[in-house]
């Protein structure tokens, strides 16, 4: 980001006008100079930069006061629920005997620089990646999760990095995106659909998520970021997981929606779900997580506590086996 910033800041003393379009408040209080807010397609304002705070410029995003970033945490931990041991996969450069466990409750992060290997942790777990050697252990039993449809009935869910090329249907309606995941538990004995179910576990995700859309009709394509990933979450809640995995779940997404996220993900924990969730933004892991698994060029740097720890002391940890 470093260098695209000063090829930016060269462009702007060359006389350049630039628009930079960003979710992330950083970026724009180190680039830009005047802000224009928009919420929900509607021109708010336009604003020098100069003299505002960053509570200022959310507020005017939300539309009401947000005090803070991240929600209060309230989850409580509990027993181990999940135990991971050398995880392995050779088949292309992947991870290196990770092992970690996973709590009751306990909202747990994954940090680490481009090509750690994040991802393939969950891919794994999910059975989209091909495991060749470690265990995962489920509530004391250990299960193999070969492929996405075994995961999913041992209770595991997985909200994608790429939402819009792995997460949605775009040119379908809510109801198809709601429903996919779950689909088989709507059929009756001769095969056919439960369209009253149907309809009522589309508006439950509708309502339960807080999803604003016109009804259950609507092409999801033609929501915003965060209501289409409010939608995903909704879909897997209905699967009824007991190991959710997120993997980037905020990326793309405005700071009113991102709060709303984390209240979800806080309020799933409290439910005693076990949350994994994946992020390249430092403030948010350390925002709302419990503890922090850090990544190195597919290897295990470290695991810390979330309330004890610091991004110096996390980017040191996925800099070690590089």
């Amino acid at each position: 980001m470093s260098h695209l910033f000063s090829i930016i800041r060269k462009l702007k003393d060359r006389g350049c006008g630039i628009v930079y379009i960003s979710h992330k408040m950083e970026e724009i209080f180190q680039l830009c100079d005047e802000i224009t807010v928009l919420r929900d397609g509607q021109w708010v304002t336009t604003r020098p930069l100069e003299g505002l705070a960053m509570n200022d410029i959310i507020s005017m995003m939300v539309g009401r006061s947000l005090t803070q970033r991240f929600p209060e945490k309230t989850n409580d931990i509990g027993d181990v629920i999940l135990e991971v041991k050398n995880l392995t996969s050779k088949k292309q450069p992947s991870v290196q005997d990770v092992s970690f466990s996973l709590r009751k409750g306990e909202i747990l992060g994954i940090a680490g620089l481009v090509g750690a290997k994040r991802t393939d942790i969950v891919e794994i777990l999910f059975g989209i990646r091909e495991r060749s050697a470690g265990q995962i252990i489920l509530n004391g039993k250990e299960i193999k999760n070969n492929n996405a449809n075994e995961a999913i009935s041992h209770g595991f869910a997985l909200v994608t990095e790429e939402r819009r090329s792995t997460g949605i249907y775009a040119h379908l309606d809510i109801g198809f995106n709601s429903l996919i995941s779950n689909m088989k538990t709507y059929k009756n004995s001769v095969g056919l659909l439960n369209n009253n179910r149907m309809k009522s576990d589309t508006q439950w995700v509708i309502d339960s998520m807080r999803v604003k859309t016109p009804g259950h009709k609507t092409a999801i394509g033609s929501l915003s970021g965060g209501n289409q990933q409010k939608v995903i979450i909704g879909r897997w809640l209905l699967t009824r997981p007991e190991i959710l995995l997120l993997d980037e779940p905020t990326r793309g997404i405005d700071v009113g929606a991102k709060f709303e996220i984390y209240q979800l993900i806080i309020e799933l924990a409290k439910k005693e779900k076990g949350i994994i969730i994946i992020s390249s933004e430092m403030p948010e892991l350390l925002g709302i997580t419990d503890r922090i698994l850090v990544m190195s060029n597919g290897r295990l740097a470290g695991i810390v506590n979330t309330k004890e720890t610091s991004q110096s002391e996390i980017l040191q940890l996925a800099s070690k086996y590089l």
